[in-house]
């Protein structure tokens, strides 16, 4: 995956929207004006459209979603491993929000459990990949994911689900309360 390509992505995602939304909006104001009785049905197509939006953000932030544990001891010993992988930064960032941050070539990664948040600017490339052994430690399945970055970032963007291209501020609503310091923390250096 280039930085072209990323663009791409990006703008794909924006068309998208815009070809579902824009209609539904124009129709909804349409509708505001030629009736009273209509004027209902209007707002209920702006809303909609609202919605579609929404839900393709709340798609795009459970990437990050934080899974079932395997238990106390593992998952203290696996939090002891990632803890060699990353740097001090990273620890801490992990111990409050669950997300550890990687800077990469195509930028700020944020790695999950179950996918990672690759902030560029505004925008925000959600990517859903996942470990295939389920009975492993959450910092573990991190552990794997952020080795595959490392080791082919571009791949990693490759080989991943895109799930979600759109603006940080929606993709932040939507993500638990915990998680969102690390995306304000990834856009500083992006």
């Amino acid at each position: 995956m280039t930085p072209a390509r990323l663009r791409f992505y990006a703008r794909a995602w924006t068309v998208t929207m815009i070809a579902q939304l824009v209609p539904m909006v124009g129709v909804g104001v349409l509708l505001l004006f030629l009736h009273p009785v209509a004027a209902v049905v209007g707002l209920i197509l702006v809303a909609h459209a609202w919605a579609i939006a929404e839900l393709y953000a709340n798609r795009g932030a459970k990437v990050v979603k934080p899974r079932a544990r395997a238990g106390e001891e593992p998952e203290r010993v696996a939090l002891g491993l990632l803890g060699d992988l990353v740097g001090h930064e990273a620890r801490d960032l992990h111990a409050r929000t669950g997300l550890v941050m990687e800077r990469g070539a195509l930028g700020v990664w944020l790695v999950g459990e179950a996918g990672a948040l690759l902030v560029r600017g505004r925008r925000v490339h959600c990517w859903c990949v996942r470990v295939p052994e389920r009975s492993l430690p959450s910092c573990d399945r991190i552990a794997h994911l952020l080795l595959a970055l490392r080791e082919d970032e571009e791949g990693f963007a490759t080989v991943a689900n895109h799930a979600f291209a759109g603006a940080r501020w929606r993709v932040r609503r939507r993500l638990p309360k915990r998680q969102r310091p690390a995306l304000d923390a990834a856009r500083r250096p992006a």
